[in-house]
């Protein structure tokens, strides 16, 4: 079995900072692609920043500039740094995994999502 587990989420004035951590456990064999979506009230949930085994990112156009995406492969760890947050960043933030696990079955796995307030 598979738990992805976040953290960091909370409320901050616009143009503060937040940085999200989601924490992959379990039955693991090796992690792909390792990324970040968010769903705002009555909004379809949307890809914020992805992040390949490599390194490779890439982000949404609305918060390029502001977030970057890591990861750290040995804790099999992602994280998202938050800078300059608007209102609009206001959403629930869900960590996905698409991965091998130990049976090498592939599948993507979600984190139970954080909630991100910005707002005055």
């Amino acid at each position: 079995q598979v738990q992805l587990v976040e953290s960091g989420g909370g409320l901050v004035q616009p143009g503060g900072s937040l940085r999200l951590s989601c924490a992959a456990s379990g039955s693991i064999f090796s992690i792909n692609t390792m990324g970040w979506f968010r769903q705002a009230p009555g909004k379809q949930r949307e890809l914020v920043a992805g992040i390949t085994s490599r390194g490779r990112t890439n982000y949404a156009d609305s918060v390029k500039g502001r977030f970057t995406i890591s990861r750290d492969n040995a804790k099999n760890t992602v994280y998202l740094q938050m800078n300059s947050l608007k209102p609009e960043d206001t959403a629930v933030y869900y960590c996905n995994a698409d991965l091998f696990d130990k049976s090498v079955r592939r599948g993507a796995y979600w984190g139970q999502g954080t909630q991100v307030t910005v707002s005055s």
